[in-house]
């Protein structure tokens, strides 16, 4: 069986691990599978070839024998289905992981990048100031809600799965805002997460395609 995935051969964090590939490789590695890693440009991305892969034009996609798919929650709940390492074998915990993995995604996510585009791409905009409290207020009340359900607990149902894995990525893009630390069990909970073996080996990949020297001609 060869898995190959596809990722930015630049990426626009430069390795900081918020590109999306990361939670696809820690899922891998979690699982302990080999991987190959295509990288593409943002040309590549746009291009038939690419989009008959991902119709959307982004990263990351995922073949394995004659299977592709994109978007990373179906490739995490792919690998997780048929893997283990990410889901529980006992039915209805594995059904409470698959929920945390869309809560990840449809819940937190958007706000959380609607505040990070704000941030990064509305600056000169007249209605900045007024609108950026509105979105970190939004997200503040998620990661309140998320909190108070985590409480004291490691994870957010039982062992370490694939829910944590997606909620943890999510979490990070939070990390240069500074409103993670407002919430001290959901720092602590995304430090468990960054400490696991699989999500350090899932990084340095990620890191090293962005530091390596560039290529002459």
């Amino acid at each position: 069986m060869t898995i190959t995935i596809t990722a930015f051969d630049r990426s626009p964090d430069g390795g900081k691990g918020l590109a999306r590939d990361t939670r696809v490789r820690w899922a891998l590695e979690e699982a302990g599978l080999a991987y190959d890693v295509r990288l593409v440009s943002f040309q590549a991305m746009k291009e038939a070839a690419h989009r008959a892969l991902h119709p959307f034009g982004q990263i990351p996609t995922y073949e394995e024998e004659g299977l592709t798919l994109f978007e990373t929650g179906a490739i995490v709940l792919h690998i997780g289905q048929r893997h283990p390492g990410l889901l529980p074998d006992d039915a209805d915990a594995r059904a409470r992981a698959v929920t945390w993995m869309f809560a990840a995604v449809n819940t937190l996510e958007p706000p959380i990048l609607e505040l990070t585009m704000a941030r990064l791409f509305e600056r000169d905009k007249p209605w900045h100031e007024a609108r950026l409290p509105l979105l970190e207020t939004r997200v503040r009340t998620r990661l309140q809600q998320l909190s108070e359900r985590l409480g004291d607990a490691d994870w957010l149902d039982g062992a370490f799965s694939a829910g944590d894995l997606m909620m943890v990525h999510v979490l990070l893009r939070l990390r240069s805002t500074g409103l993670l630390d407002e919430f001290p069990r959901l720092a602590a909970y995304v430090a468990r997460g960054e400490a696991r073996p699989a999500y350090r080996r899932a990084f340095a990949d990620q890191l090293a395609v962005n530091t390596r020297a560039p290529q002459s001609g």
